[in-house]
């Protein structure tokens, strides 16, 4: 296992769009995904212990922020041959466990993730009602540890900024995890 950190934010980013299969047997696009409020776009596997550490809190937060009118989708990259735990099967069996209310999407080409160009598992980022990448870090300031009373809900605060005013002012710290299992 590599441990990477989330490089900075790009500057008008636009969301690429994308056409992948959900756990459902739907096909969903960056379009399908977002909503009125805008769009958490992330890249997470079922296997990587960074993600398995913040899976409840992810689905809690993307719950609460489809309350607010912003979408969100999980898209699993992995090279599923090699990994097989990250297996389409597996998918969906994690989707259940964790409850997620949003698709969980396979990358089966791993074009998506090159083009959006995620480096871990997970890799988060929070677009703008327009598409524009606004927030690029971590799920919270727990990052790969339990959370506590202390911790800040930095995605969530971050997007209720961008949906508020539309920029996130605060400091975006990396998110950090597994490197992306690239075929």
């Amino acid at each position: 296992m590599t441990l990477l950190h989330t490089p900075e934010k790009k500057d008008n980013f636009a969301a690429p769009d994308f056409k992948l299969k959900g756990v459902d047997g739907t096909q969903y696009t960056y379009r399908d995904c977002a909503k009125e409020n805008g769009c958490v776009v992330m890249f997470i596997c079922n296997h990587c212990p960074y993600v398995l550490t913040v899976a409840n809190r992810l689905a809690s937060t993307c719950a609460r922020l489809q309350e607010q009118g912003i979408g969100s989708v999980a898209i699993m990259a992995n090279d599923t041959l090699n990994y097989p735990e990250d297996s389409y099967d597996n998918m969906k069996l994690f989707a259940q466990k964790y409850g997620f209310t949003f698709p969980y999407v396979i990358d089966e080409t791993q074009e998506t993730a090159k083009t959006y160009g995620a480096v871990c598992t997970p890799d988060i980022y929070g677009f703008d009602k327009d598409g524009i990448l606004q927030y690029r870090g971590r799920l919270d300031s727990a990052a790969n540890n339990p959370a506590d009373e202390t911790t800040v809900p930095e995605l969530y605060n971050a997007m209720m900024e961008i949906k508020e005013t539309g920029i996130v002012n605060a400091q975006q710290s990396p998110s950090m995890g597994c490197s992306i299992k690239w075929k």
